[in-house]
């Protein structure tokens, strides 16, 4: 059977794959691969090994399917969390016995870090502060890295402690929303790419009331950005946030940026 993939939302596609209609998780898989491979190719550094974590994901979830589990709805949200998980398996697999006599390093109270998930965060980080404007990066860069008080930033800035301290609150929330929206594969047509670009802003509830309005009556319909806005919640409810899961990512991600010529 073929299914044309621009005629069918995911949620038919779902219910004929659990019917046993496996064209139409090819459709799936044609509809969301790039998506996945992005994702991918952020947690891991080897071409190979994305490509080899994209195919395994598929499968993963294709089982799952077949097997009457998995999404009934938000297939792209469930596909890259699955993508996440293998991946940390797989790290968690990969990594290698060493041995020494030395066991001061090896704290069992100590929480596995995953180097890829790190990479990412700080990834994200950077690119989120790079976008932000300079009086939020340079008052983010006082306050998060250099760890000043608003009292002794506040002559830099020429503004009151009180001023300063509002300043940072506006900064960082602007850098939780970017950071949100690194998230974001946006779609072709003009009115995904004007949801996608604000879905960051959406989530975090930092919306114009007139936008927020034209957004959720996006959402009511186009089944591809409601998986995009279930993936970025999920993310911000989730322990993928900058400063919350690790602190020290967002603090690394900021460094990044700086080295890279931000303020």
């Amino acid at each position: 059977m073929t299914i044309p993939a621009g005629e069918t939302d995911d949620t038919d596609l779902l219910a004929a794959v659990r019917a046993g209609d496996t064209a139409a998780y090819g459709v799936l898989y044609q509809r969301h691969r790039a998506a996945a491979r992005a994702l991918a190719y952020g947690l891991v550094h080897d071409p190979a090994d994305a490509d080899d974590l994209v195919a395994e994901t598929f499968a993963k979830v294709f089982a799952s399917l077949r097997a009457g589990r998995g999404p009934l709805v938000a297939f792209r949200a469930y596909l890259c969390t699955t993508l996440r998980h293998v991946c940390y398996h797989r790290a968690r697999r990969d990594r290698r016995l060493e041995f020494t006599d030395d066991l001061t390093r090896y704290d069992e109270g100590e929480p596995f870090r995953d180097p890829a998930l790190d990479h990412l965060e700080r990834t994200y980080a950077a690119r989120a502060f790079r976008a932000l404007p300079d009086r939020w990066r340079d008052v983010l860069w006082r306050t998060e890295v250099e760890g000043a008080s608003p009292a002794e930033v506040a002559p830099h800035l020429g503004l009151t402690p009180n001023a300063v301290a509002v300043l940072a609150h506006r900064a960082r929330e602007g850098l939780r929303r970017l950071y949100l929206q690194q998230h974001v594969a946006v779609a072709d047509p003009p009115e995904c790419r004007w949801t996608g670009d604000r879905l960051g802003g959406h989530v975090r509830g930092r919306m114009a009331p007139r936008d927020a309005v034209r957004l959720e009556a996006h959402l009511g319909w186009c089944t591809g950005c409601q998986a995009r806005h279930a993936e970025l919640t999920e993310i911000n409810q989730g322990s993928y946030r900058a400063f919350k899961q690790r602190d020290h990512n967002g603090t690394d991600g900021l460094r990044v940026a700086h080295k890279n010529g931000s303020p």
